[in-house]
């Protein structure tokens, strides 16, 4: 990582020349960053991000050969040192968090600031999370969905009785086959009950059904 006396270092892989371009002079500009190469589309980023290993990676999302989603994943399961900010004109909520959620630093519109995409770079070398005010309401959004989505996390006790109801089994049947004892069964019971919101074994294996944790 780079010191006060080293610059920070970039790669920018984009496949629009003139686009590429200009973020890189913008860059060279600060007086901060220095770029250490380019890349015209995914596959020749991420060789060059495997053998440059620069503190940023500035890197398109939509690209050829491999789009920026890709290079971000094949730099985390590789374990590069690299920090990869995807640019794009894409900024839809699902896609910024997807993002995230592979291992990207960041996410920026590629209607973003020559300043604003400095800051960001600078930012990411640092390790602090990017993302602009205008995707981050969006982005808290996808977050709620997804949790809602989820649903309930059942312990694996939890899911054992809830298994069991399934097959119609009774709470002194489940504590025989489990080895526990019927108030302990009972204790997990409640748990799952206050869990999927319901309040018997029909009712249980019913909405867990609709929830699909009985796939």
């Amino acid at each position: 990582m780079s010191t006060k006396s080293q610059p920070i270092t970039v790669v920018v892989v984009d496949d629009h020349p003139f686009f590429r371009d200009g973020v890189t002079r913008g860059l060279s500009n600060s007086g901060y960053i220095r770029v250490v190469g380019e890349a015209g589309n995914g596959r020749e980023g991420l060789d060059l991000i495997a053998r440059e290993r620069p503190d940023v990676a500035l890197v398109d999302y939509q690209m050829p050969e491999l789009d920026g989603m890709a290079v971000v994943h094949a730099v985390t399961r590789d374990g590069l040192p690299t920090r990869v900010l995807l640019l794009s004109a894409v900024t839809d909520s699902a896609v910024v968090y997807r993002a995230l959620e592979e291992g990207a630093s960041g996410y920026l519109s590629k209607e973003a600031s020559r300043g604003e995409i400095v800051d960001a770079v600078l930012k990411a070398a640092k390790g602090i999370p990017v993302v602009p005010p205008e995707l981050a309401a969006g982005l808290v959004d996808q977050i709620r969905l997804r949790a809602q989505s989820a649903g309930p996390v059942l312990s694996e006790r939890e899911t054992q009785v809830l298994r069991g109801f399934a097959r119609g089994l009774s709470i002194p049947q489940l504590a025989a086959e489990l080895f526990l004892g019927q108030s302990t069964v009972k204790t997990h019971t409640q748990r799952l009950y206050e869990k999927l919101g319901v309040s018997d074994r029909a009712a249980a294996v019913a909405e867990a059904m609709r929830r699909g944790l009985l796939d």
